[in-house]
């Protein structure tokens, strides 16, 4: 159940219960694709940096090891050693990510797998069945994400399609949740508004959609190729009609000021890539901009990645030694840039949800936002 606790202007601050403990939004979740941070990142890491919920992929775990092979081991949170709430994606931006080995029909989509070649069929059911052996706190319906930028010919049908594919989704989700040996009974389902950056379409799918009465709404098919204020508009556009007293993610996004800006535009729910890949590559996020830690102006600096954070890096160790790391190609160096990152990213929307709280959300955006192009 989702608790709206305050707003301030369209920015929500709320608390999503769930059987594996609260979710206070807005949250950004931390990506495991393959049920670990990549990075070398532990769970007890997850917990040190304030992780609230960790997402994994659901493709990805059921190609390897097997979902039923994380069913048998008491389920993914067990598993991992993870007792907070889990969000498993349905496989259907994979629909999308590979389009080159992939064929969608009304009854699903034939992949083939990016390991080995061998068939995938993934239907609605398909997927809730995975993340159902997964046994998740929140599932993602199946959907297809189109290219953004698609024009109606192609986004009308593709959308018509997710939401019949939905609409599955919520008749096997009910299935599943009363079989003997499903571990979680409970699990949440989100549904998916898409439509590129068709207004019309936006609109009215998210309609139909709100109408479904789900646990949760994602907004997906964005950052995949339109401009930040192509994105910033359709965010606009649909957050409207989609409950508001049910969260309302943001699916893959992204940049610090991709966040606030979404925030403001009333999305309490996150998730990206970037900390984590970016972190790999040795490219740090501070309040001051980003940073390149390879870079030589670091060789003699003794100062933190940032002065005043307390994340496992910056309480102990230099600039220096880190860009050493690096240099030296040493796992070290990559894990602690991404600690870095992922507690940045994790810290900055605990003030967010602070700022709503004291109704002073606008002036932290611009404060933040100003700091993070200021440069050091």
């Amino acid at each position: 159940m989702y608790e709206l606790l305050t707003t301030d202007g369209a920015a929500k601050r709320g608390t999503l219960h769930t059987v594996h403990g609260d979710i206070q939004t807005p949250v950004f979740m931390n990506v495991g694709t393959v049920a670990a941070i990549k990075g070398g990142v532990s769970t007890e890491d997850l917990e040190a940096i304030g992780t609230q919920v960790e997402l994994s992929n659901t493709y990805h775990l059921h190609v390897r090891p097997g979902d039923r092979l994380i069913h048998d081991m008491g389920g993914l949170h067990k598993f991992m050693s993870w007792d907070r709430p889990i969000l498993t994606d349905s496989g259907g931006f994979q629909v999308f990510s590979l389009a080159g080995i992939r064929k969608i029909k009304e009854e699903g989509v034939t992949f083939r797998c990016h390991i080995d070649g061998h068939k995938i069929f993934m239907g609605p059911e398909e997927s809730m069945q995975i993340q159902s052996n997964l046994a998740s706190t929140i599932a993602m319906a199946f959907d297809e994400c189109p290219p953004a930028l698609s024009d109606e010919a192609y986004i009308r049908p593709s959308v018509e399609r997710t939401t019949r594919w939905l609409e599955r989704c919520v008749k096997e989700m009910a299935r599943l949740n009363t079989l003997e040996d499903t571990i979680n009974k409970k699990q949440m389902l989100f549904g998916i508004n898409q439509g590129g950056i068709i207004k019309s379409i936006r609109r009215e799918h998210a309609k139909q959609i709100a109408a479904m009465d789900l646990d949760g709404y994602a907004i997906g098919g964005l950052a995949v190729g339109e401009s930040h204020e192509q994105m910033y508009e359709t965010i606009e556009e649909v957050v409207p009609f989609l409950p508001q007293k049910k969260p309302t993610y943001l699916m893959g996004v992204g940049t610090p000021a991709n966040i606030l800006e979404a925030v403001e535009r009333g999305v309490d729910f996150f998730d990206c890539v970037y900390p984590s890949r970016n972190g790999r590559h040795g490219h740090v996020y501070t309040n001051h901009g980003r940073m390149n830690m390879k870079n030589a102006q670091y060789e003699r600096d003794d100062r933190p990645i940032e002065e005043g954070c307390k994340c496992p890096a910056c309480r102990r160790y230099s600039r220096s030694y880190i860009r050493h790391l690096l240099k030296a190609d040493e796992i070290l160096g990559l894990r602690l840039c991404v600690l870095h990152n992922l507690y940045f990213y994790n810290t900055m929307m605990s003030e967010i949800r602070d700022a709503i709280e004291k109704h002073d959300y606008k002036n932290y955006k611009q404060r933040k936002l100003e700091g993070m192009i200021s440069g050091e």
